[in-house]
């Protein structure tokens, strides 16, 4: 099975080499697709310094059409999305959401946080819904695309908005332990104060999305 690897990224400079080297280090994955996100730093350039292809965006148009910008540039029919900002991801990991995915025959495999940071552990034991760490094929993106009014209006809603779809209608999904994993913390790549109205945005997302209907 060849493996597409679609990972968003918004002003992620100096971040995001941390994903994509254990990344390019699984033998399983077929390609990389970094979607610079309008970034307004290096992010593209740092990202096109590995053998990746990078999708620029003109404008930042959030998360869920970063993903959707990359599953139509992907030239296969399975997508593990993984976040630009993780600390702590190794070719393990990412081997073991694959294997996961393939050999349990899932419609979607979910990657959470375990034994990284206390909060990020915390939030994603509350919420796994939200992870975004995610394999699962071409046909249940398309699918979920038409369960929604506009993919590009959703955002961080994205997530949600899947694990609902996949609790309704009951496909087939396993959550994977991705242990020493966490992020960074928009406060702590934003600022306090921006970094506080980027989250508050982020929850206002999955909010919208946990109560609407699809």
């Amino acid at each position: 099975m060849s493996i597409s690897v679609v990972v968003p990224a918004y002003n992620e400079a100096g971040r995001i080499g941390a994903v994509l080297e254990p990344v390019l280090g699984s033998r399983l994955v077929a390609e990389v697709i970094v979607v610079d996100d309008g970034s307004e730093d290096s992010t593209a350039e740092e990202a096109s310094r590995f053998p990746v292809r990078v999708v620029r965006l003109p404008e930042n148009r959030g998360k869920a059409a970063a993903l959707d910008a990359g599953v139509a540039a992907a030239k296969h029919d399975v997508f593990l999305f993984l976040d630009a900002d993780l600390v702590g991801l190794r070719t393990e990991h990412v081997d073991r959401l694959i294997h996961a995915f393939v050999e349990q025959d899932l419609d979607m495999a979910v990657g959470i946080f375990s034994d990284g940071r206390k909060n990020t552990d915390l939030a994603q034991k509350i919420n796994p819904y939200a992870s975004g760490q995610r394999v699962l094929p071409r046909r249940l993106w398309e699918h979920a695309k038409e369960n929604v009014e506009n993919v590009h209006e959703m955002n961080f809603g994205i997530e949600i908005a899947l694990s609902k779809l996949a609790a309704r209608e009951g496909w087939k999904k396993a959550y994977v332990k991705l242990e020493g994993v966490t992020h960074v913390l928009k406060e702590e790549k934003r600022g306090f104060k921006k970094g506080i109205a980027d989250r508050l945005r982020m929850y206002g997302d999955m909010i919208k999305w946990l109560f609407k209907r699809l």
